[in-house]
């Protein structure tokens, strides 16, 4: 039994000289300075008492040693746990007692709070990760060999816990095996056409299935190139991007991007692909970023159980407002949320998937693993979508973002579609928030484009031309910015809490 993920990073990563990793400063790590690194960490962790199936959470900032680290985990046949960077200790304590990891790797600044929780959680082992390849994991990466034999892993051994958000209850910790891993990456790599010869602007955290899977699980199978930076910088991307042919990103950035004079044609000539994911893209910024750059924004779906699960073709047209196509292997339906049942084409329901990139389920939680998914294997995404007449699909919310208003479903997204076409709108979000008469009210909160001035009666009076009554919004808030993620999502639940007293309800 081989190491299932690694070697294949090991298969195609045939060019010891090429770089993998560029970082901010010029330096540059090659595939061989990766397996020469890792092989030490890996010893380290050994040599600390980690085994085989063993967790090794890690918060620490985005460098190069990082993805040393998950990597070695992985030769060493541990579970790598990567953890927000922004979870401050009280969070990190409920992490570290769900998963009784061996190890907990943090930051060097952070050493002695991160103790303390250990301590009292029971991990055996503290060591530190600092950017500047310091702290005592890199030390004793240091003093050891290179040669690592590889701890044999199967296709269903696990690589990986990531924890969901925890918007609503407590965060799960999805468990992904060598196989969700490698098969999505390979996936991914031949339906994007990536090759040795591409490089890839990196600006994303590496605690997400974005940054860390999606992104550099991708590029390790195409024995690519990395330009890492430390976080999304619209100067740094504009100066590199003349040297890279890939980014991916989330809506953010091209927001940003779009709203940058240096966007043109001919600063985007050497780009062959611009990918969007982590959150909806808006059909404006994918319209905007079309007519600056004559390149179309692949939007593509997936989710932390499930890593990447459809995406706008490579070839073809890329349409504004959808996700594409159910990637290679992967089979998606839309079903009836409360019977289970397929529904017909072009209606909206519950996303469900299967495949090999679908989680083996819950840490610790095999009650809620068998709530989740159908008794044919089919995952229940909690995604509200829908196929259309040429195959696409469409996301339309997530399940617990369903207003139900005096019995009647309302779905945001088609609000916030027809709010967001109107002049002077940047972007909405619709919550529904408690309402005495209609159980909840049909809530919406819009920011406005620079300068422009809304004015909530008039948005109200032009959807009424556009919407069902039941539709409607009751209200209409102007506000700034919409509270969101660190990955970019707008964060629904704040909102819902923000104005919760609204309607006195």
């Amino acid at each position: 039994m081989a190491n299932h993920l690694f070697d294949l990073v090991r298969l195609y990563g045939t060019d010891a000289t090429k770089t993998f990793i560029e970082t901010e400063d010029g330096t540059r790590f090659t595939y061989d300075d990766l397996f020469a690194a890792t092989g030490r960490f890996a010893n380290a962790l050994v040599a600390s008492g980690v085994k085989p199936g063993d967790r090794v959470a890690v918060q620490v900032e985005k460098s190069p040693g990082a993805i040393f680290l998950y990597l070695a985990c992985v030769r060493a046949g541990a579970v790598f746990l990567p953890l927000n960077t922004g979870y401050t200790l009280a969070e990190i304590e409920y992490f570290l007692s769900d998963a009784e990891p061996a190890m907990v790797v943090c930051d060097p600044a952070r050493r002695d709070g991160v103790a303390e929780v250990a301590a009292r959680t029971g991990v055996p082992a503290v060591e530190t990760l600092g950017r500047a390849k310091d702290g005592s994991l890199w030390q004793k990466a240091n003093a050891q060999q290179p040669v690592f034999d590889s701890v044999a892993r199967g296709a269903d051994d696990l690589a990986a816990i990531l924890y969901t958000s925890g918007t609503t209850g407590r965060s799960k910790g999805a468990m992904l095996t060598h196989d969700n891993l490698a098969s999505n990456a390979l996936t991914l790599k031949d339906y994007w056409n990536f090759t040795r010869d591409d490089v890839l602007l990196h600006a994303l955290p590496i605690f997400h299935t974005h940054g860390l899977f999606v992104a550099t699980n991708t590029i390790l199978m195409a024995g690519a190139t990395m330009l890492f930076l430390p976080k999304f910088d619209a100067d740094k991307v504009f100066e590199l991007m003349p040297r890279a042919t890939t980014m991916m990103g989330v809506p953010t950035f091209y927001v940003r991007l779009v709203q940058d004079a240096r966007l043109t044609p001919g600063t985007t000539r050497h780009m062959r692909l611009f990918i969007s994911g982590s959150a909806p893209l808006l059909a404006e910024t994918h319209r905007a970023f079309r007519e600056k750059t004559g390149q179309a924004i692949l939007e593509r779906y997936g989710m932390t159980e499930t890593n990447m699960n459809t995406s706008n073709p490579y070839e073809g047209e890329r349409i504004a407002g959808t996700v594409g196509f159910p990637l290679p292997g992967v089979e998606l339906r839309v079903t009836d949320p409360e019977t289970g049942a397929p529904v017909a084409r072009g209606e909206i329901g519950m996303i469900e998937v299967k495949g090999p990139n679908v989680f083996k389920g819950y840490w610790r939680m095999p009650e809620k693993t068998a709530a989740e998914f159908r008794e044919d294997g089919f995952f229940i995404t909690g995604d509200l979508g829908k196929i259309d007449e040429n195959g696409y699909v469409h996301i339309v919310g997530r399940g617990k973002d369903l207003v139900i208003s005096g019995g009647y479903n309302v779905y945001p997204k088609e609000v916030e579609t027809e709010i967001d076409g109107m002049a002077g709108v940047f972007e909405s979000a619709v919550i529904g928030v408690p309402h005495p008469d209609f159980g909840e009210g049909v809530t919406a909160v819009v920011v406005p484009t620079p300068g422009a001035k809304l004015d909530e009666g008039a948005i109200l009076s032009a959807l009424e031309t556009r919407l069902a009554k039941f539709k409607l919004p009751k209200r209409v808030i102007v506000v700034e910015d919409l509270p969101r993620n660190t990955m970019g999502k707008v964060q629904k639940n704040v909102l819902r809490e923000t104005y919760k007293g609204i309607y006195g309800g």
